[in-house]
């Protein structure tokens, strides 16, 4: 596959994935979606990949969700709602190797359910986290909801969803949304060490361990994707639209006057 949206590299060991939308702040969209999908894959049964590194281009954005400007009458790909997201998710999920966020500011909205699915996730002290769902007429009815509330906590998962606050990467790293903190100028080297530290280890037991791990969450893959058929309803409806309108025409939204 010819990459647009996405930059795959391979170097001693660790592939690293790397968002290439910086002017869209990394947002996704279904090309976006379908590279990472396949880059995933590659790295899977690539024996010489050890670990995988999912980030974003430039310092601004590790990945902000999905492109409200494509938004508007669907996203035009695979899947139920026109991007292939559930298959994006369950691909870092069953990739064998431990994938690692590094999380270079935003990551808002999908992003952040994006950083909740990796194995692990290391943030510059500039990163800023949350959801955003609600606020644009969205949500994330799967491994976005239900993980993220085994990851941290029922209370503060509903919080984040509800509220759609942002948190400061110390804030995520109290919360357990993240696993370390450094400043952006050691980012790479931060990560590559924690690449390093696993690249030493036996990788049968890790692949073992990162199933093993999954298994008790597993039940989160069915109840998504019976959810993202009602998620398809509710992006048809005036409701979910009013969102991502206001959010281009820069505006509060007014949810209230579309329930009936």
């Amino acid at each position: 596959m010819e990459y647009q949206d996405i930059v795959f590299t391979k170097v001693e060991g660790v592939a690293t994935i790397t968002i290439n939308r910086p002017k869209a702040y990394n947002a996704f969209r279904a090309q976006t979606c379908e590279e990472m999908i396949h880059a995933l894959k590659d790295a899977d049964f690539d024996k010489s990949i050890g670990v995988v590194v999912l980030t974003g281009a430039g310092d601004k954005a590790f990945c902000t969700g999905g492109d409200q400007g494509t938004h508007e009458g669907g996203y035009g790909g695979r899947g139920v709602i026109g991007l292939p997201i559930e298959e994006l998710q369950s691909a870092i999920r069953d990739i064998s190797k431990p994938v690692i966020a590094r999380v270079n500011g935003y990551a808002i909205g999908g992003g952040n359910v994006l950083v909740t699915i990796c194995d692990l996730a290391i943030a510059s002290d500039n990163a800023q986290l949350g959801q955003a769902g609600p606020r644009v007429g969205s949500v994330d009815p799967g491994f976005g909801t239900a993980l993220l509330a085994r990851v941290v906590g029922e209370k503060k998962a509903r919080e984040i969803w509800y509220l759609c606050r942002r948190y400061t990467a110390q804030q995520a790293l109290e919360m357990g949304l993240v696993n370390a903190v450094v400043p952006q100028a050691e980012l790479d080297a931060e990560v590559r060490k924690w690449c390093d530290e696993i690249l030493e280890k036996s990788p049968t037991a890790i692949a073992l361990a990162k199933k093993s791990f999954n298994v008790d969450t597993e039940m989160i893959r069915g109840m998504g994707g019976l959810a993202m058929h009602a998620l398809k309803l509710y992006y048809e409806s005036a409701e979910s639209a009013e969102g991502g309108n206001a959010f281009r025409e820069r505006r509060k939204p007014e949810f209230r006057k579309y329930v009936k």
